[in-house]
């Protein structure tokens, strides 16, 4: 646990990728195989299962630091993470501890999940007496479930590939599933994640996915990339990214987050293909030619239970745009257009409705293809994606085997207030990073009892100087606290982008927005300039009423 702690603050503390990653490697050159493994599954992404509710923990910590609640309500506004409030507070520990990260999750965090409130106490004042200042951090991290650090899942790769001199893509192809909440977390799991190479790596086995190929997105004049013709454009829609793979008599399906949602969507997963075949494609809610709105796949992605009637109202498809895997055959080194010509092959030969194609866009050049592009909202897409038709099946997002590009349409936005503020994590703890935007609601007939209406959350665009610029003015314009969030004076106005807008009876202001973010700050324009709910009701509008069957 000593050892996670200390990688867990050097990796925090930094933002130089070098620095990162020679700590991760020192770590992983260092531990138990069976700590590397909890070490892996957390820092690929993994999460872990809060262990004690945050009731229960706040109390016991209140109670080994023998303050009052108002006491650690003040500590918590000030540090804004409690964690770092809870390793603050707590009086110095006595004894020491050597064990190692495994131990702690095996014998002492899992056991708390579901224990009587008697027993947590006892043991997390146990707990606490044996861990220094980042130990007991991490631990409330760990058994609050909110563990996150800013590292990246190619920068643990490469770390694991430079200790096992290995190559980096092949880590990343034993890494795939890693993280999947039903995997065991084994010594001998990290064993096999850096032994040597051998034939094995290259026939996979079981429900084994691919590594994902990931886009780059494109921000010049598509003409730079040379010739239409040396180019395949498809649609790029707004779902879920996915691999459905066939082996064994078996079918199992993944998310591009290495999730196995087969449970999710039962109708893809039972879909009749043939034995060594994986498919890279998109789920998306489809009604006969129509793809619905993500809103709507998002009714499907948090049930574990589907009722007959809930399969019926949002029927799941998947669109084909790649065939990675078939007659048990690794495709992935043929060039683009010849797996697109198996694919097709494919499709047509398994006749199953909720399996399409994902139709390849004919144009002349690239103007008329630009101009096809304008279509997308029309058409219920995000834009266009560019696949280079020599390029590989890549690992990740890179360019060495040839290129995918993603050529979004720009987002929608509008001019938003500032009106609730929260701290952040990790390195912003200290700053309030995290904001909530409201738009003015439709004009009354009196001008002056206008009300501003909360629509979006968003904490990333600005940067560090433009953040602590508006930290500075939060902190001089609160008006009230509660808990860890300011309600502001509103005083700024900022530019929203966001990638989708669906109608949201559990919103105030009846209006969900995809992928919220902020493009910049408008000091040019008065808060009374701000859009309004009927600006958003009227994007709502045109994306409902253009929406059409694919083309």
């Amino acid at each position: 646990m000593r050892d996670f702690a200390h990688l867990y603050t050097e990796l925090d503390a930094t933002t130089a990728t070098n620095r990162k990653l020679e700590a991760l490697q020192s770590y992983f050159a260092r531990v138990q195989h069976a700590d590397a493994a909890w070490a892996v599954y957390f820092l690929a992404g993994g999460k872990p299962r809060q262990a004690v509710p945050t009731r229960l923990l706040r109390h016991c910590a209140m109670q080994y630091a023998q303050i009052d609640e108002w006491l650690f309500e003040e500590c918590y506004q000030s540090v804004g993470d409690l964690a770092e409030t809870i390793a603050h507070i707590l009086p110095p520990a006595t004894h020491g501890d050597e064990l190692g990260l495994a131990i702690w999750m095996r014998d002492r965090i899992a056991p708390l999940r579901g224990a009587d409130p008697p027993d947590i106490r006892a043991a997390l004042f146990s707990y606490w007496d044996q861990l220094d200042w980042q130990g007991r951090f991490l631990l409330t991290k760990l058994i609050g479930g909110s563990f996150r650090v800013g590292v990246s899942k190619l920068l643990v790769t490469r770390a694991l590939a430079a200790v096992a001199g290995l190559d980096a893509k092949l880590i990343a192809q034993r890494l795939v599933g890693w993280t999947d909440g039903h995997a065991r977390v084994t010594a001998a799991g990290f064993a096999a994640l850096i032994a040597p190479a051998s034939d094995a790596d290259h026939q996979l086995r079981g429900g084994q996915p691919y590594p994902f190929f990931l886009a780059h997105p494109l921000m010049a004049d598509p003409n730079a990339l040379g010739d239409l013709s040396a180019w395949q454009a498809e649609w790029k829609y707004d779902g879920i990214r996915a691999q459905l793979v066939r082996r064994d008599g078996q079918s199992w399906l993944w998310s591009r987050g290495e999730e196995l949602i087969s449970e999710r969507f039962p109708e893809l997963a039972q879909l009749p293909l043939a034995d060594g075949t994986v498919v890279d494609g998109e789920i998306v809610i489809r009604r006969e030619d129509v793809i619905a709105p993500f809103a709507e796949l998002q009714k499907r992605i948090g049930r574990k239970t589907l009722s007959a009637k809930m399969l019926a109202d949002f029927p799941a498809a998947l669109i084909a745009y790649d065939l990675l895997e078939w007659q048990g055959q690794d495709l992935r080194s043929r060039p683009q257009h010849e797996r697109r010509a198996l694919l097709e092959q494919m499709i047509l030969h398994t006749a199953a409705p909720r399996l399409t194609l994902a139709p390849v866009i004919e144009a002349a050049d690239w103007s008329e293809l630009a101009t096809l592009r304008e279509s997308s909202r029309a058409r219920g897409v995000e834009g266009m994606m560019l696949k280079a038709r020599d390029a590989h099946y890549g690992i990740g997002r890179t360019k060495n085997v040839g290129t995918w590009w993603k050529w979004k349409v720009d987002p929608y936005s509008v001019d938003a207030v500032l009106i609730y503020a929260q701290s952040g994590h990790g390195r912003r703890a200290s700053l309030y990073t995290d904001y909530t935007f409201a738009v003015w609601e439709d004009d009354p007939a009196d001008a002056q009892e206008r009300k501003l209406v909360p629509f979006a959350k968003a904490y990333s665009g600005l940067s560090d100087a433009e953040i602590a610029r508006v930290d500075q003015i939060i902190r001089k314009t609160t008006v009230e606290k509660f808990g860890p969030v300011r309600s502001v004076r509103p005083s700024m106005v900022f530019e929203i982008g966001f990638e989708g807008i669906a109608a949201s009876p559990r919103h105030k202001a009846g209006i969900a927005v995809r992928f919220p973010r902020i493009l910049r700050i408008r000091d040019d324009k008065p808060i009374a300039e701000a859009d309004t709910l009927a600006t958003l009701k009227a994007l709502l509008s045109a994306a409902e009423h253009h929406r059409a069957p694919q083309a």
